[in-house]
């Protein structure tokens, strides 16, 4: 069960009682998303392009999305959006999250509208937007696209163990484009070790309010 509750900067968030965890970070779920994978993710990887592909492990309630399309749209990106998201959110759920008021109407309408399609297939929802969500366990997703950018926005290493392994993140990075952006709102000695091995330049950036550190990380250009 998911209750929906405020965080600190007055959006909301949703806390899962199977995990025990809520969704984004209870010091602000806008300013967290906005801070990691927004400023430090998709515009830093976005600079000078007209087109750019992200893959998210964790689509969750959607903020993440909304937000880069959002983005995209304002500064003509076209945008290419996988995500994985082995439980995926009911309809009326994500209605009630008031994420509506973070993006522009026509956004929330066709995202709302194509959401329980964009399970099943991709969906073009505009010119310049597509989003699929892979209805899948990160473990055994696979695809032949690479991408510019990944969101690794999993539920924490003390609450979803499994989904911070050696394995799972050599097996995430694999779908990321040499010169490509990593980038998650953790950051451990063994998170860092696992990410150099697959061959990526390690930033430590200051985290979202609440955490004081964060990760990027850039694919070598070798990694073909």
């Amino acid at each position: 069960m998911n209750i929906l509750t405020q965080t600190a900067d007055g959006s909301n968030t949703l806390y899962n009682e199977t995990i025990g965890e809520h969704y984004h970070s209870k010091h602000g779920a806008l300013q967290e998303s906005k801070h990691v994978f927004i400023n430090a993710g998709l515009v830093h990887a976005s600079a000078e392009k007209t087109e750019i592909s992200i893959l998210e492990v964790g689509f969750g309630t959607g903020l993440n999305f909304l937000l880069s399309v959002d983005y995209c749209m304002q500064n003509q990106i076209k945008l290419d959006y996988v995500s994985i998201e082995a439980f995926p959110l009911a309809l009326d759920v994500l209605n009630a999250t008031g994420y509506a008021a973070f993006v522009s109407p026509d956004i929330w309408e066709k995202f709302i509208t194509n959401y329980d399609q964009s399970l099943k297939s991709k969906q073009h929802l505009s010119s310049h937007c597509e989003l699929e969500i892979a209805h899948t366990e990160l473990a055994t997703f696979t695809t032949d696209q690479k991408f510019d950018v990944i969101y690794y926005d999993a539920f924490s290493v003390q609450h979803q163990p499994e989904m911070w392994s050696d394995e799972i993140i050599a097996h995430v990075c694999s779908f990321l484009k040499p010169g490509g952006t990593f980038v998650t709102y953790a950051i451990t000695g063994k998170l860092k070790r696992a990410v150099k091995a697959c061959g990526f330049s390690i930033e430590k950036l200051p985290g979202a309010p609440g955490k004081r550190e964060m990760l990027r990380a850039t694919k070598g250009m070798e990694n073909e």
